[in-house]
């Protein structure tokens, strides 16, 4: 990865997501109310429009697939080739740990670290649309 990224999508992954979104909304002054969005093999996920683009989102971890993983933030750095960047990423001494997964609507999501070991996601964005069903 030798140029920068533009920060792209911003996620809570919390056990608890009712509590998120009531903690993040009663903090989030002039903000749109969080609205739930379609995405395959992610139960639960909302998004935070601004613009009528999704920006972020609060993802509910579940058991027995996410156990043991403490809820955190993660943030998404938008890439025009995920592949290209995966490759990038290890040629750099960096190491690819959740490989390229297609989120419809979304795009191609992958998990990866530089070479320090510290995570950053990666996104190949499809075209965003107007999140339209309302909590």
């Amino acid at each position: 990865m030798t140029q920068p990224y533009k920060t792209s999508w911003h996620e809570l992954s919390t056990w608890e997501p009712e509590a998120a979104l009531a903690f993040y909304g009663a903090h989030s002054a002039g903000s749109s109310k969080p609205r739930r969005f379609p995405m395959v093999n992610h139960v639960g996920s909302r998004a935070r429009a601004e613009g009528g683009r999704p920006v972020g989102g609060v993802f509910a971890l579940t058991a027995p697939n996410y156990t043991g993983i403490p809820s955190h933030w993660m943030t998404y750095m938008a890439v025009p080739d995920i592949n290209e960047a995966e490759s990038a990423t290890a040629s750099a001494g960096g190491e690819v740990m959740r490989p390229a997964t297609e989120v419809p609507g979304v795009g191609k999501l992958s998990v990866v670290t530089d070479s320090s070991g510290a995570l950053i996601g990666l996104i190949e964005a499809e075209p965003f649309y107007e999140v339209e069903a309302v909590l």
